[in-house]
Parts: structure tokens; sequence; C-alpha cells
């Protein structure tokens, strides 16, 4: 049996996507703002099938429909940026249309970069998604470019790898993590952890200061080249994918 899609009452679904209030996006509604399949719905209670190729269909105020729950983001964050809903400064989330801010269920990084790490981000309204990618039992590989205050001593990969490494004030030892010097200050390193500013903690062990780090893979998921700081995608379920490869 074909499951039936979810409905929703108009003003809801427009409200529940950052529009306005109930009220606000009923006012939109009523003055004719909102075409559906090209003919403008004026009834706010009338029931929506939910469904996929809704975006394609509805308009608002002239513009196609935000993109509907489910949304998932790769974001190329900029250093000097914060991860955060609540913290002062710029947070990622003045990178996106101002009316994602009011989305429910709302936006959240998956994960977080600090404020001075740049590179791929993702962010999503799906909650149990979220936690699909941070927990720990999916062994996430994330792949960071690093640049170093000093040369290299040549033994770092063998450390990082041995899976013995223990950081200031903890008491289990990293897991082994893949190390590739590129350069005598730089390199790009692999985890599959996410402990507190890790990669940084990482090199202050082996007597090094990271100057520059910036996220580059999650899974086989790559930033690409042709999208600039600052600058975000709604990533398609095949890329989705790639970060479980």
């Amino acid at each position: 049996m074909i499951k039936a899609p979810a409905t929703l009452r108009l003003d809801r679904l427009l409200s529940n996507l950052g529009y306005g209030s109930r009220r606000e996006v009923q006012d939109l509604i009523e003055a004719g703002y909102v075409l559906l399949d090209g003919e403008a719905v004026i009834d706010s209670d009338e029931k929506i099938a939910v469904t996929p190729d809704l975006v394609t269909r509805m308009t608002v105020e002239d513009e196609p429909l935000d993109p509907l729950p489910g949304l998932v983001l790769m974001l190329n964050k900029p250093a000097g940026v914060t991860c955060s809903h609540k913290e002062q400064g710029p947070l990622v989330y003045s990178l996106l249309p101002e009316r994602w801010g009011e989305r429910n269920p709302a936006l959240s990084t998956i994960g977080r970069l600090d404020k001075e790490t740049s590179g791929l981000l993702l962010l999503t309204d799906d909650g149990a998604l979220l936690h699909r990618i941070i927990s720990p039992k999916s062994n996430i590989a994330k792949r960071y470019d690093v640049t170093l205050d000093r040369a290299l001593r040549g033994d770092e990969a063998k450390i990082f790898a041995a899976g013995t490494l223990m950081l200031e004030n903890e008491e289990k030892p990293l897991l082994p993590a893949a190390f590739e010097p590129v350069s005598p200050t730089r390199g790009f390193i692999t985890i599959t952890e996410g402990r507190y500013h890790q990669v940084r903690r990482m090199f202050a062990a082996v007597g090094n200061h990271v100057t520059a780090l910036r996220r580059d893979r999650i899974g086989a998921l790559a930033l690409p080249d042709d999208l600039a700081e600052g600058e975000y995608r709604i990533l398609r379920e095949e890329d989705l994918a790639k970060v479980f490869s």
C-alpha cells in the first residue's frame, strides 16, 4: 500500500518555513501572493500535500517556495564565524537567508568548527540525521588541511597513527589518525573523533602550533572548488550518501 503524503494547513506550512507568524502568513495568502500550479490559493485553511515537488509548484511573492523540512546544507564556513545560535559576533546562520532563522524545525550545524577553523560545514533541520552523523558509532572520517607554525619533525604520522596519543587533561588516548605531509609546514590529517579543538591539540602535543585549519572533506563528501567562502549549497541525496561512504 502506498502511503499518502502528509498534509498541512497552508498557513502552518508557510509559518513553519519562516515566512512569518500565522497572522502574517494569512495576510500574505489572502492578498493572493501564494500560488500553487499558477493559481492563487486564498484559503489559509486549505490542506496542502507536502510532497517533494511542492517547491516547483508553489511560489510565494513570485519566488519559488523555500526548501521543505529535511533540508541539508553544505556551507563553506569562513574563519571568524561561530557555529552557534547564541554567541556574540558573526554566526554561521547570518550567512543564510534571514527567514531561515525562523524555520520550525530549526536549522542546526552538524557538529561544529571552532571560530577560526574554516571549510566544510553541514547544517540540517533533521535531528535524526544530525545525530546519526555525529554519533561515534558512525565512525565518519573528517579531513583537515593544516598549516603549522614550525617545520614538521617527521614522526607526526607515526605518532598519530599509533592510537596511543594522549591529549592534555584527558584520560583516554585518541583513536588512530592519518597524517599526510605535503610540505615542511603543511599537511592533511584525517580523524574519526570530534574532541574539543582536537586537531589543534594533537599538534600541540607534538610541539607545534596550528596557524590555519580548514576542513575539506566529511566521509567521501568533498568541499567543491567552486563553492566560495560564505556560500552554501543544498545537498542532493546522492551527495549526502557520500558522507557515509
